[in-house]
């Protein structure tokens, strides 16, 4: 069988769902711009350098997951479980992280949160690059 099907662009929530339950975990540069995920789950998914942005990950799982690099401004991560996922890099300026569960993520200098943010209040662990 071909590998052709395996890198197939991921640019609408069903198609993430879909591909999600069909075993695949690799989403790095999809493009999920204003995509609806609310209380979806995708923890161990790999959304490295994706665009998120305003995307609803109201309560979604998003444990262990790599957002490195990816765009999440602006996008609804209230009371979404992080905990375990890799943030370094990744834009999260304007995002709704009430009641997101952030221990034991990590980040670094580079990743950027919405103003007023404290990462170590949440248990956000800033590593050194």
């Amino acid at each position: 069988m071909s590998e052709i099907n395996s890198q197939q662009i991921v640019n609408t929530a069903v198609t993430l769902v879909e591909r999600y339950i069909e075993g695949k975990r690799n989403f790095s540069r999809a493009n999920l711009v204003n995509a609806d995920l609310q209380s979806v789950d995708l923890k161990g998914s790999d959304f490295s350098y994706a665009d998120l942005s305003e995307a609803n990950l109201n309560g979604a799982n998003l444990r262990g997951c790599d957002l490195s690099f990816a765009n999440l401004s602006q996008a609804n991560l209230q009371d979404a479980d992080l905990r375990g996922a890799m943030l370094f890099s990744a834009d999260l300026r304007q995002a709704n992280l009430k009641g997101a569960k952030l221990e034991k993520a990590d980040c670094d200098r580079n990743t950027h949160f919405p103003q007023d943010f404290d990462p170590a209040q949440v248990g956000l662990q800033i590593k050194e690059g």
